[in-house]
């Protein structure tokens, strides 16, 4: 009931929604199925994309509106998307095996004794034409991965990474610059 209280009966309506919305989404084994499925659902999904597949989380607070996948993307199985801000994936970006993408920080409820230190905020992620995610990286809340950028395997990326730059590590840092061709 204290989730209830601190959401409302809405918010806690448009989650059971969403949720049987999930339901029928993970039934569709095909990808181009998940694809129009998606589209039917508000999200914007450009051509020759391919969804494996992947987790919806906090689609009640932003919604498929807010998920954006331009043309030639691909997301691996078992990424995780947070939906409580925007997600944009701009044309020919690679999410490759358990991706995870948040948008939002919540330590609990709101009077769980570290909301004084980390209060609870959403922030969009966009990942540039062209970019890359290596399996089980991590993408944190208001990250832009710039044109080209290619985030290693298991990386942690919380912050900015520019264009043509390959970053690596806990937290992710630079290990490369590529050149534009």
């Amino acid at each position: 009931m204290k989730a209830l209280r601190e959401i409302g009966i809405k918010r806690a309506l448009k989650f059971a929604a969403g949720t049987l919305l999930l339901v029928l989404f993970r039934m569709m084994i095909f990808p181009p199925l998940r694809t129009a499925f998606l589209r039917s659902i508000g999200a914007r999904i450009g051509k020759n994309v391919t969804i494996h597949s992947v987790r919806f989380f906090n689609h009640y607070r932003g919604g498929f509106k807010g998920l954006q996948i331009g043309d030639n993307c691909f997301i691996g199985d078992d990424a995780l998307i947070d939906l409580a801000d925007e997600v944009v994936l701009h044309d020919d970006v690679t999410l490759a095996e358990r991706v995870t993408i948040l948008t939002h920080v919540n330590v609990g409820y709101e009077d769980h004794p570290l909301q004084n230190y980390f209060p609870s905020y959403s922030k969009g992620v966009s990942l540039q034409r062209g970019s890359f995610v290596g399996t089980n990286a991590t993408i944190l809340p208001g990250v832009t991965v710039g044109e080209c950028g290619f985030v290693a395997a298991g990386a942690v990326v919380r912050e900015d990474v520019p264009a043509y730059h390959v970053v690596a590590g806990v937290p992710a840092k630079t290990i490369r610059v590529l050149e534009p061709q």
